[in-house]
């Protein structure tokens, strides 16, 4: 049996709050979370700890989720890192429909379930492994 290593996931959100709660749920399934509190901070984070996955919110002030997402795909470091986007219920369908044209792995939507986002998680990390 493969050692298993904890697989790191970092959650670029501008809310303090959601990334308590990611860190709360998929840290009880035995992955570590990492904040950044925005897209400047998230790519810098990207680039130094190079996670396994990334929960990427759109909304954000100063670089949004979708910059960050542009700048990870450029840079052939951080490319295959497979991003899940984590948007609000009503956000803009174009953003949606990006999202489908750009290959992100999955998004989810706000409000989640704490399954949703183990599900999904899940879901990216048995894919890779396969």
């Amino acid at each position: 049996m493969e050692k298993t290593t904890v697989k790191k996931i970092l959650c670029i959100e501008d809310e303090p709050e959601m990334i308590d709660l990611i860190r709360l749920i998929l840290g009880r399934r035995g992955f570590e979370v990492h904040g950044a509190p925005g897209g400047v901070e998230g790519i810098k984070m990207i680039r130094e700890t190079l996670p396994d996955l990334v929960l990427l919110d759109l909304m954000m002030p100063v670089m949004d989720g979708w910059e960050v997402y542009q700048q990870m795909k450029a840079d052939t470091s951080t490319r295959g890192i497979p991003v899940i986007v984590v948007t609000a219920k009503a956000q803009n369908i174009d953003k949606v429909l990006g999202l489908h044209i750009a290959k992100v792995d999955d998004y989810i939507a706000k409000p989640f379930s704490p399954q949703e986002l183990l599900d999904s998680v899940e879901k990216i990390f048995k894919q890779r492994s396969s």
